[in-house]
């Protein structure tokens, strides 16, 4: 059996998104161990009866001596430890984490990339100046010999294959990061006005702004009311301040709830869920947790969103950014029941067709199986 670690940027990230997988492994026998940064879930990790290995990185900085740091951490970590595979998921996990396994000759590095994100799909100075600084690393990490990426999304899988960033036997695309879906399920829709739903990280660049100004539209002509649920990310460029969102509720354009521990609660009493914008993600989860709880679907017409979102069946694509088009998906999800309804029962079809954990897991597995027989001759992890 193999050793196993899971690494990410963040304690949230790998309690929301891989708890599910490091279960899947231990059950099959593989000691799996967790690395983030320290945070409010890593006792999870530990009741759960995981190890969890603090790494000392800093989110929100480009210090290059605190990135050196970070890198030089993991890499004392992976010599101490020394996993047969380590799978780094966000984008500081990817970079620091490939060099850091390189150099400590770890036998198989797998890169999950959840997205472009706003490196590489904005146009400003300082996305630039990054960019030119990781672009680089990225061409680096591609010639190790061990390291193979997985995609969310084939848009994204083509980009890093024609930016010489990836070859393709080592690129795998495995749509999503799955959901459970005994823990995400439908139930009938509550009575009352629609309920339309945006849930994530309260940043501009979710569409936020743009669910907003729907709402603004909607105001006087649409019984519906609009729910944001999530907080802010306090560093984050690009972060909507907590004063914002409590004025929009004060002017009675929303309904902030906050973060919510509960979210198959909040789906069942919601409606509708929506997605105006959502940049440089890989496939959203809000989409597939939606669709899993049998809710109608509005996202914008981008690949991820398109991954989940069959326009007329589940839901409606829109353009990006258009406040207007959201408006008019919501007058038909809202005054419209029986569609409503009949677009959840689809989605949850979708849903259990394609983005199950167990057909993500699974993938996952045969990607690290894969890889091993590769490097060493094992056949496989199962």
């Amino acid at each position: 059996m193999s050793k196993i670690a899971l690494v990410a940027n963040t304690d949230w990230y790998l309690y929301n998104f891989r708890l599910a997988f490091a279960r899947r492994l231990r059950n099959l026998g593989h000691e799996v161990i967790l690395v983030t940064p320290p945070g409010e879930f890593c006792s999870h990790f530990e009741r759960e009866g995981f190890q969890w290995i603090p790494w000392s990185l800093e989110r929100h900085t480009i210090s290059p001596w605190k990135e050196l740091q970070a890198i030089g951490h993991l890499y004392q970590i992976y010599r101490k430890e020394y996993p047969q595979i380590v799978h780094h998921h966000t984008i500081k996990a990817v970079l620091y984490g490939s060099y850091a396994a390189w150099m400590a000759r770890i036998p198989g590095i797998v890169n999950s990339i959840a997205g472009l994100g706003y490196v590489f799909l904005e146009t400003d100075i300082l996305s630039r100046v990054i960019k030119g600084l990781i672009t680089p690393f990225y061409k680096r990490i591609h010639t190790i010999q061990n390291c193979v990426h997985i995609f969310e999304n084939e848009s994204d899988r083509q980009f890093f294959l024609n930016s010489g960033y990836s070859k393709a036997s080592k690129a795998h695309l495995i749509e999503s990061v799955g959901a459970d879906p005994a823990k995400f399920s439908p139930v009938p829709e509550v009575d009352g006005e629609p309920i339309i739903l945006f849930a994530g990280r309260m940043l501009w660049d979710k569409g936020v702004g743009v669910f907003v100004a729907a709402a603004r539209l909607l105001k006087s002509t649409v019984k519906a009311r609009f729910v944001l649920v999530g907080r802010p990310d306090p560093g984050n460029p690009a972060s909507i301040s907590e004063s914002q969102l409590l004025t929009w509720q004060d002017e009675g354009l929303v309904d902030w709830w906050g973060w919510q521990a509960d979210m198959q609660m909040v789906y069942a009493r919601s409606h509708v869920v929506v997605l105006p914008t959502s940049y440089g993600e890989g496939v959203p989860t809000v989409l597939i947790e939606g669709a899993a709880c049998g809710r109608s679907l509005i996202g914008s017409d981008i690949p991820g969103c398109r991954a989940v979102i069959t326009p007329g069946k589940n839901g409606f694509l829109i353009p990006e950014n258009d406040p207007v088009a959201l408006a008019e998906a919501v007058i038909q999800l809202a005054q419209k029941p029986n569609l409503r309804r009949a677009m959840g029962a689809r989605g949850r079809q979708i849903f259990m067709e394609k983005f199950t954990n167990d057909r993500v897991n699974t993938a996952l597995i045969d990607v690290y199986s894969h890889l091993l027989s590769e490097i060493n001759g094992t056949e496989s992890l199962s």
